[in-house]
């Protein structure tokens, strides 16, 4: 029995597939389902290239303290974060769709709205407010939503891949919004990204879907599963999940593990990393071309570290990960120089390899805990990441405006990642899990 693909336009609801002779399909929907994903969040991951390049400007324009930008970045990382397990939650209650393209419509709206701001209140209502919720609606909850959905086969790989596309945008945009502020100003940049959550809503209406069921398949590498009903009670469903999950001795080492994880990438060298290498005499432009560079590198180490989740322990996986970072984050203030030398570029390869590679064995270690509620419970861990993020967005600009410098928060973070480490290796396996973690 098999299926042929169906249009991309055809309509959603259709029944499971008939016992017919049709030709076999060379590419399965579910890597359809996978790129429009992919795409999506490179749409979504379009402002987080924003912030660390506009503290600067900001600061000189309004006057606005580093302490104040960064509250607004706090308040969008922390909501982006808290906002995830509810997506995933109201995913199930209205469709992927619908959650979707309302969140890119928000995130367009706030980036829009930026362009017309004269206080720093507003900065944290367009930025911190909406952009938050936006952003947090397409969170990596989303990315787990769908290879739960449509991979049964390959999901550490589809994992990996869909975490590499938030990488893939800072790779696109970096670069661009960079030349932008320089040539333009920091208004036009606002409004490219902007207009990029907007070119995406298209794709997101026209050719995702919410389920197998939906086109008649099977996921990837399983079998025919009916479309389950509208879950109602998103909202109480989501805070069900996390009291149960936090009866559990694994949630907490993996939120604190994520939190670390959050606070040393997002908060700390995607907000003050520009900033920081500005400080030494490096031109804007420089530094986020090198910012950009860790997405190539990133896209390579996530993706692997999918591959390697497949087959090995993820708790070890993590543990190496973690400590290999914290080792990386306590050479960086010896590396900050006003033009690129190759110690910084070696930084750049070895500590792109780690952004986040630590997703896909930290959504397996969830999957092998929770089962059915894996994609809720990673959004509250996502939120940990968050929290941890927000608190050095904020912490970092504090202690800039502080101190003058940056050193102490790299290496205040290089410490929390050596903890980071040995959290990961205590965390008990599942009772039903067996052979490897991530399999």
């Amino acid at each position: 029995m098999t299926e042929t693909i169906e249009s991309a336009a055809q309509d959603d609801e259709q029944g499971p597939p008939r016992e017919t002779h049709r030709r076999r399909p060379r590419v399965h929907r579910a890597w359809i389902v996978a790129a429009v994903t992919f795409v999506t969040i490179i749409g979504g991951a379009a402002f987080n290239s924003l912030p660390g390049l506009l503290i600067d400007p900001l600061h000189t324009e309004f006057g606005w303290s580093r302490g104040e930008i960064g509250l607004a970045v706090s308040i969008d990382m922390a909501l982006y974060g808290l906002t995830a397990p509810f997506a995933a939650a109201l995913m199930d209650r209205f469709g992927i769709r619908r959650v979707v393209a309302t969140a890119l419509t928000m995130v367009a709206a706030g980036a829009l709205a930026s362009v017309w701001m004269t206080a720093s209140w507003q900065l944290m209502i367009y930025w911190g407010l909406l952009v938050g919720l936006g952003t947090g609606s397409m969170a990596l909850a989303f990315a787990a939503t769908v290879t739960n959905r449509w991979f049964v086969a390959r999901r550490g790989l589809v994992t990996g891949i869909l975490t590499a596309a938030g990488a893939s945008g800072q790779l696109i945009f970096l670069p661009l919004c960079a030349w932008i502020v320089d040539e333009h100003g920091w208004r036009p940049a606002s409004f490219t990204v902007a207009l990029a959550a907007l070119v995406v809503v298209p794709f997101v209406w026209l050719l995702m879907r919410d389920h197998p069921a939906d086109v008649g398949l099977a996921p990837y590498g399983g079998v025919y599963a009916a479309k389950p009903a509208p879950a109602p009670g998103a909202a109480r469903r989501t805070v069900k999940v996390l009291f149960q999950a936090a009866r559990t001795g694994p949630f907490w080492l993996l939120a604190g593990t994520f939190a670390i994880c959050g606070a040393s990438t997002n908060g700390l060298i995607r907000t003050h990393f520009v900033p920081s290498a500005h400080d030494h005499g490096m031109p804007i432009t420089a530094a986020a071309s090198l910012l950009a560079v860790i997405g190539i590198f990133d896209v390579v180490g996530t993706i692997f570290s999918g591959w390697l989740t497949d087959r090995f322990d993820a708790r070890r996986l993590l543990a190496v990960y973690y400590a290999l970072r914290g080792i990386s984050l306590l050479f960086l203030p010896m590396l900050m120089a006003p033009d690129v030398r190759p110690p910084m570029i070696f930084f750049i390869v070895f500590y792109g390899l780690d952004w986040v590679a630590t997703v896909p064995p930290t959504l397996a270690l969830c999957r092998e805990q929770y089962g059915e509620d894996s994609a809720i419970v990673f959004g509250w861990v996502l939120a940990s990441h968050q929290v941890g993020a927000a608190a050095v967005a904020f912490l970092g600009g504090v202690a800039r405006d502080v101190f003058g410098s940056y050193d102490v928060v790299w290496y205040a973070s290089g410490a929390l990642c050596a903890v980071a480490a040995l959290m990961s290796l205590v965390i008990r396996r599942a009772r039903a899990a067996s052979g490897a973690a991530g399999g």
